[in-house]
């Protein structure tokens, strides 16, 4: 077993009934398929289940991993009509399981990993689920960050310009060889930067269906997922993150989409459907240089999935499938370039 995928069952459990004042072990540990980043374990005690989240072993990027911020969102969320997992400790010394991480309530229900939703037996129920992501992405750029303690979460100024510096960073970083078609991408994204529109919320920053813990044969979503890459930005990066991701085609591994999908037939709104919905929910007429945020979004992701597979060459990467996501930056790059022409 490789060493991201063990923990030291005793230590653990003795330094969170050190912790918490009802935790009472033994503990046994199951680690969870799926994810990218942090290695995510269920944590199972005579009397209830937890999460735990950690981060990876080995070297780290700078700003990578930030199970710290993740733990604060969550925390801060808690209890607002942003559905999350109840938060109950953060360790940040790492001589306890050699990384930071922390620890949420389990919650159980469905995770859906096919944007199509096939599993799901009705038209209507697929539209519901479409329905509630929307509702509950709008909730999350309500939120008033400055009243659950937010306020300093993200940096000031243009957003997009300060992610388009910190994502072609961390692929230069970690870019295995090199490739035309991102560098084109990157000339076109700085060449076509939005000017700053005043717009700021909180942003989840991997806002996408498998980051959503849905109720059993519900639309009723339990908890947002993931927020290891949230911050304080342009809540539309959000929006056209989740659209891109419903623009790939099928088969890219963990990332399918819905290209070519007759989304009618099953019920699932278009992009043009689901922006219009999100903009009444935010009480605004349209969006502009919608190209630009999608055009941007597949940057990042390809940046990210070019993290996923350096880690896997060094050996410690979370998912088993991590060296093979390599193979999807070039196309990733080109669907890109293809958005700036539409």
């Amino acid at each position: 077993m490789k060493e991201v995928d063990q923990l030291n069952e005793q230590v653990l459990s003795e330094y969170l009934a050190s912790q918490l004042s009802d935790f009472n072990g033994p503990i046994t540990l199951a680690k969870f398929d799926g994810g990218q980043s942090n290695p995510t374990f269920k944590v199972t005690t005579p009397e209830r289940a937890y999460v735990l989240r950690k981060q990876p072993p080995g070297k780290l990027l700078k700003s990578a991993h930030a199970v710290d911020r993740e733990y604060r969102v969550i925390k801060s969320l808690y209890g607002t009509d942003v559905p999350v997992a109840k938060p109950y400790h953060l360790c940040t010394d790492t001589s306890v399981l050699g990384e930071m991480f922390y620890l949420m309530e389990f919650i159980d229900g469905d995770i859906h990993w096919d944007p199509a939703l096939n599993k799901v037996t009705s038209n209507e129920q697929r539209a519901a689920m479409y329905d509630a992501m929307n509702k509950t992405l709008a909730a999350i750029h309500r939120v008033n960050v400055n009243d659950i303690g937010l306020g300093d979460y993200g940096k000031p100024g243009n957003y997009f310009e300060r992610q388009l510096s910190r994502w072609i960073e961390q692929y230069r970083a970690t870019e295995l060889e090199r490739i035309e078609e991102m560098d084109m991408l990157y000339d076109w994204l700085a060449q076509h930067l939005p000017a700053d529109d005043g717009r700021v919320a909180l942003v989840h920053g991997d806002y996408r269906l498998d980051n959503m813990m849905f109720a059993p044969n519900s639309a009723q979503i339990l908890a947002v997922l993931d927020w290891e890459l949230s911050t304080l930005g342009h809540p539309f990066a959000d929006l056209a993150y989740q659209c891109m991701q419903l623009r790939l085609p099928r088969g890219m591994g963990g990332v399918d989409g819905l290209a070519n999908v007759d989304r009618a037939s099953l019920g699932i709104p278009s992009e043009r459907e689901y922006v219009e919905r999100y903009c009444q929910r935010m009480n605004i007429s349209g969006i502009e240089n919608w190209p630009f945020y999608l055009a941007f979004s597949f940057f990042r992701l390809a940046a990210i999935v070019q993290g996923v597979a350096k880690r896997a060459t060094l050996g410690n990467a979370s998912n088993k499938n991590a060296m093979n996501l390599g193979a999807l930056v070039k196309p990733l790059a080109q669907m890109a370039l293809g958005v700036t022409r539409e």
